[in-house]
């Protein structure tokens, strides 16, 4: 049996574990949003202001999310598909 048989290839099992890192990142960095608004809120700043404070901190981590998902959807391709794509 060969190995591409038997599971996932070098390659994947790479993206998948660097998957599983940069979603852990951008759970942290959300984590840590809220963490910094919560701090914001005890220092007397309304919450209107937190919020759209939040809400500008969440764009980029969004984008960076989508961004990885397409990125990880186009490793999945076959190859001719991938360069169909470009």
């Amino acid at each position: 049996m060969s190995f591409q048989k038997r599971g996932k290839s070098a390659s994947q099992r790479a993206m998948s574990t660097t998957g599983y890192a940069y979603a852990f990142l951008l759970i942290l960095q959300t984590i840590l949003i809220g963490v910094n608004a919560e701090n914001r809120l005890q220092q007397g700043d309304s919450p209107i202001e937190v919020l759209m404070w939040m809400i500008n901190q969440c764009i980029p981590v969004l984008k960076q999310a989508s961004s990885l998902q397409e990125k990880h959807k186009k490793s999945l391709l076959p190859k001719h598909r991938r360069s169909e794509d470009q």
